[in-house]
């Protein structure tokens, strides 16, 4: 009865956390996905097929968390260390995180997207967050390289000494 109720009880706890058997860490291949922009149109990893790819997938109540990191991308772009043949940046809004109605979120996004002359794609039901073990309420930066692998993942705000680490990591990525 004891070992019943024992794997009984283990079954609950177990069952009600999320399991991330496929969380994305730095050198695992990244699973693919397919999200619309506010015009309607589906994007998918296979969009920027070989080329670095920074996704800034954020929850909309953080939009501004990791903004001196993305600033810092943005630089390097405008200073020719990133190319548009071999990086793009985009942010993906985890709509299921914040309380903001989808009009809101994506007056939020319209002015990221201008300010970073990006694309901004939106989850709705939090499966990207789910699929690689994201956190939820906060912003979260990963770059893949060219075959999407994962070259680096910080879940959170990314650590002002870690900024231009992270740029360089993207340039020398580019030739790679």
């Amino acid at each position: 009865m004891k070992t019943l109720v024992a794997a009984l009880a283990f079954t609950v706890l177990f069952a009600s956390v999320p399991a991330f058997a496929e969380q994305l860490q730095v050198g695992m291949q990244a699973s693919d996905w397919a999200f619309k922009d506010a015009g309607g149109k589906t994007y998918s990893m296979e969009s920027w097929e070989r080329r670095v790819l920074l996704i800034n997938y954020v929850d909309p109540d953080a939009s501004d968390l990791n903004d001196h990191f993305t600033d810092a991308m943005k630089k390097a772009k405008d200073d020719g260390r990133l190319t548009n043949e071999n990086y793009k940046g985009i942010g993906i809004a985890d709509c299921e995180a914040t309380w903001k109605p989808n009009f809101a979120i994506r007056a939020i996004a319209g002015a990221k997207a201008k300010k970073y002359n990006t694309t901004i794609l939106f989850d709705y039901d939090a499966s990207l967050r789910n699929a690689w073990g994201l956190r939820k309420d906060t912003a979260n930066v990963v770059l893949l390289d060219k075959n999407h692998v994962c070259r680096a993942i910080i879940r959170g705000r990314v650590p002002d000494e870690q900024v231009e680490k992270l740029v360089q990591l993207a340039v020398d990525l580019q030739g790679k």
